[in-house]
């Protein structure tokens, strides 16, 4: 689990990286570098080890390419290479997760000398899946979002990533709340508390989608919200079945 962990880590750092600061090059790098880093605190720095650490840097900046392409290229068809450079990442990671062996080194140490409840006794291992984790209900949970809007010809996102202007202003930060309380209130055994948020989003939209205002376009409204939350939920349930 070590690898997947890391991996999931790189691509996260990549996309919070390109949040910060929009440029073409430095957020991917700067994804690759910390999964580097991670697998050398990790100890995991020799043979096969040191091989899935470099595919793992490859992938993540395989992602932060094909997204900035991605969203750069004006066509709608665009947005399926990152979407399958992402799936093709995972299902590998997930695939040879098995053949990585516990983590360790400097990383471990740190752990155990952690006296916070939340992650005392927790492996190394553990800790980097739960890492990448939630990593990936930020800002990468908002770039897949994007990407499945774009793909279906729901809107447009801006060359750098970013959605156009919109009556509906807090998305990008109801996003990835609403992921973290899923995931949070799943792992603790509080399902019906996390469909309670489900429901709660829909209660906040609600006002937005039924204004006599924006009646010439509250059907696009409605698919771009039902599009967006769904797979925004996705992200999270997908990464609380990766934490089972």
């Amino acid at each position: 689990m070590s690898w997947l962990g890391i991996l999931l880590v790189g691509l996260a750092v990549t996309d919070l990286t390109h949040s910060v600061r929009k440029v073409k090059v430095l957020p991917q790098v700067v994804g690759a570098l910390v999964a580097l880093v991670l697998g050398a605190l990790a100890d995991l720095t020799t043979g096969r080890d040191l091989l899935a650490l470099l595919a793992v840097a490859v992938a993540v900046l395989a992602w932060g390419f094909a997204v900035t392409w991605g969203f750069g290229h004006p066509a709608q068809a665009a947005a399926w290479l990152p979407l399958g450079v992402f799936v093709a990442a995972l299902v590998t990671g997930v695939a040879c997760s098995g053949l990585a062996p516990e983590a360790g080194g400097p990383l471990e140490r740190w752990l155990d000398s952690v006296s916070l409840p939340a992650v005392e006794g927790l492996g190394v291992d553990r800790f980097l899946l739960l890492l990448g984790a939630f990593g990936l209900q930020l800002s990468t949970g908002n770039v897949l979002v994007r990407l499945a809007l774009k793909s279906t010809g729901t809107i447009n996102p801006r060359k750098d990533g970013g959605l156009p202007p919109t009556q509906l202003k807090g998305g990008r930060l109801l996003g990835p709340l609403e992921r973290v309380f899923i995931l949070s209130l799943a792992l603790g055994g509080q399902v019906t508390a996390a469909s309670i948020v489900v429901a709660a989003k829909g209660l906040l939209r609600f006002p937005e989608l039924s204004s006599r205002h924006e009646q010439q376009t509250v059907h696009e409204m409605t698919e771009y919200f039902l599009l967006g939350s769904f797979v925004s939920w996705l992200v999270a349930l997908a990464s609380y079945v990766l934490l089972l």
